[in-house]
């Protein structure tokens, strides 16, 4: 496992990867070698895309490690289009389970992969901005930046 840290409007980002997929994207920095790799440089350079409001999906090969609840939900969290935002609830009833809300917001808070996999855009069923592992004024800056670019 290999990362490489870059500054970004939001901070500096941690990008990790294996040799083949992109496993992590987190403001905080992970434990293992520091490099920047090919596979890093290209997540890194679809993020500065999207950061530039040119990109709005991401083409990246992802590792997703942890249960299979966790990765249903991971999976429905893809799904949620660019500018878009979706309910706890909506996540969990498209992944089988309309009751499981609060393991639906558990597993997004387990979310390695930031911005990729867009947890950004589940907020909460009153439409407020509930909870977000890297704070909600992070969550806020991204879902105002793409609003902003779903306007152009």
């Amino acid at each position: 496992m290999y990362y490489f840290g870059y500054q970004t409007p939001i901070g500096k980002i941690f990008i990790s990867a294996d040799n083949d997929y992109i496993c992590g994207i987190s403001l905080s920095r992970p434990d293992c070698e520091e490099k920047e790799t090919p596979l890093i440089k290209k997540a890194f350079s679809q993020l500065s895309q999207y950061f530039d409001g040119k990109r709005k999906s991401f083409d990246l090969p992802l590792k997703f490690n942890g249960t299979e609840f966790q990765k249903k939900i991971w999976n429905e969290l893809l799904k949620i289009p660019y500018g878009k935002t979706t309910t706890y609830k909506k996540i969990a009833k498209a992944a089988g389970n309309e009751k499981a809300c609060r393991a639906a917001g558990m597993a997004n808070n387990k979310n390695k992969i930031m911005i990729v996999v867009p947890c950004h855009r589940v907020i909460g069923s009153n439409g407020g901005l509930t909870g977000y592992a890297f704070g909600i004024n992070v969550k806020k800056q991204l879902l105002d930046l793409e609003a902003r670019n779903t306007l152009n």
